[in-house]
Protein backbone atom coordinates (compact mmCIF):
# COMPACT_ATOMS: atom_id res chain seq x y z
CA UNK A 1 0.00 0.00 0.00
CA UNK A 2 3.02 2.42 0.55
CA UNK A 3 4.07 1.63 -3.22
CA UNK A 4 0.67 2.52 -4.37
CA UNK A 5 1.09 5.96 -2.47
CA UNK A 6 4.54 6.17 -3.56
CA UNK A 7 4.37 5.31 -7.14
CA UNK A 8 1.38 7.86 -7.62
CA UNK A 9 3.42 10.67 -6.04
CA UNK A 10 5.91 10.03 -8.93
CA UNK A 11 3.46 10.53 -11.82
CA UNK A 12 2.30 13.45 -10.27
CA UNK A 13 5.68 14.91 -10.12
CA UNK A 14 6.25 13.22 -13.61
CA UNK A 15 2.66 15.15 -14.75
CA UNK A 16 4.00 18.44 -13.47
CA UNK A 17 7.39 18.22 -14.88
CA UNK A 18 5.90 17.06 -18.26
CA UNK A 19 3.74 20.29 -18.08
CA UNK A 20 6.18 22.85 -17.36
CA UNK A 21 8.40 20.86 -20.22
CA UNK A 22 6.20 21.35 -23.05
CA UNK A 23 5.60 25.08 -23.72
CA UNK A 24 2.55 26.05 -26.10
CA UNK A 25 3.20 28.04 -28.79
CA UNK A 26 1.70 31.51 -29.54
CA UNK A 27 0.30 30.88 -33.05
CA UNK A 28 0.03 34.53 -33.72
CA UNK A 29 3.87 35.51 -32.90
CA UNK A 30 4.85 32.39 -34.65
CA UNK A 31 3.01 33.77 -37.41
CA UNK A 32 4.28 36.89 -37.73
CA UNK A 33 7.39 35.60 -37.49
CA UNK A 34 6.79 33.27 -40.21
CA UNK A 35 5.06 36.15 -42.30
CA UNK A 36 7.67 38.73 -42.19
CA UNK A 37 10.58 36.28 -43.08
CA UNK A 38 8.59 35.16 -45.82
CA UNK A 39 7.61 38.43 -46.75
CA UNK A 40 11.56 39.69 -46.80
CA UNK A 41 12.88 36.77 -48.71
CA UNK A 42 10.42 37.22 -51.90
CA UNK A 43 10.87 41.30 -50.84
CA UNK A 44 14.55 40.43 -51.01
CA UNK A 45 14.74 37.92 -54.47
CA UNK A 46 12.41 40.22 -56.59
CA UNK A 47 14.88 43.27 -55.58
CA UNK A 48 17.86 41.54 -56.27
CA UNK A 49 16.43 40.24 -59.75
CA UNK A 50 15.74 44.01 -60.84
CA UNK A 51 19.01 45.29 -59.76
CA UNK A 52 20.58 42.59 -61.48
CA UNK A 53 18.45 43.30 -64.66
CA UNK A 54 19.14 41.04 -67.76
CA UNK A 55 17.44 39.81 -70.64
CA UNK A 56 15.04 37.25 -69.36
CA UNK A 57 14.58 38.90 -65.16
CA UNK A 58 13.10 36.13 -62.94
CA UNK A 59 11.08 34.11 -65.51
CA UNK A 60 10.69 31.18 -62.65
CA UNK A 61 10.51 33.71 -59.74
CA UNK A 62 7.58 35.66 -62.14
CA UNK A 63 5.62 32.52 -61.29
CA UNK A 64 4.27 33.65 -58.54
CA UNK A 65 2.11 35.97 -60.25
CA UNK A 66 0.19 32.87 -61.05
CA UNK A 67 -0.94 32.49 -56.87
CA UNK A 68 -0.33 36.51 -55.97
CA UNK A 69 -2.91 38.18 -58.08
CA UNK A 70 -0.45 41.66 -59.09
CA UNK A 71 2.72 39.97 -58.52
CA UNK A 72 5.48 40.57 -60.64
CA UNK A 73 9.27 40.86 -61.21
CA UNK A 74 9.42 45.25 -60.82
CA UNK A 75 9.95 47.11 -57.50
CA UNK A 76 6.09 47.93 -57.38
CA UNK A 77 5.90 43.69 -57.78
CA UNK A 78 8.28 42.84 -54.63
CA UNK A 79 6.04 45.28 -52.15
CA UNK A 80 3.36 42.92 -53.57
CA UNK A 81 5.00 39.82 -53.13
CA UNK A 82 5.73 41.42 -49.49
CA UNK A 83 2.68 41.69 -48.51
CA UNK A 84 1.27 38.61 -49.78
CA UNK A 85 3.85 36.59 -48.41
CA UNK A 86 3.68 38.42 -44.81
CA UNK A 87 -0.14 37.20 -45.17
CA UNK A 88 0.77 33.25 -46.26
CA UNK A 89 3.59 33.09 -44.01
CA UNK A 90 0.82 34.67 -41.12
CA UNK A 91 -1.57 31.93 -41.86
CA UNK A 92 0.92 29.23 -42.03
CA UNK A 93 2.07 30.22 -38.41
CA UNK A 94 -1.27 30.12 -37.07
CA UNK A 95 -1.58 26.60 -38.65
CA UNK A 96 1.13 25.06 -36.84
CA UNK A 97 0.97 26.62 -33.85
CA UNK A 98 -2.91 25.40 -33.95
CA UNK A 99 -2.02 21.90 -34.20
CA UNK A 100 1.33 21.73 -32.11
CA UNK A 101 -1.29 22.68 -29.25
CA UNK A 102 -3.43 20.21 -29.79
CA UNK A 103 -1.03 17.83 -30.17
CA UNK A 104 -0.11 18.80 -26.94
CA UNK A 105 -3.41 19.26 -25.53
CA UNK A 106 -4.19 15.73 -26.90
CA UNK A 107 -1.29 14.23 -25.38
CA UNK A 108 -2.26 15.59 -21.57
CA UNK A 109 -5.28 14.70 -22.03
CA UNK A 110 -4.64 11.00 -22.39
CA UNK A 111 -2.11 11.15 -19.70
CA UNK A 112 -4.05 12.20 -16.98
Amino acid sequence: MASDLHSSTNEEVFEEKLQRAVIRLNGNILGIVLGLVAGLIIFVATNFLVIKGGENVGQHLGLLGNFFYGYSVTFVGSIIGFIYGLITGYNIGLLIGWIYNSVVNLRTHFRR
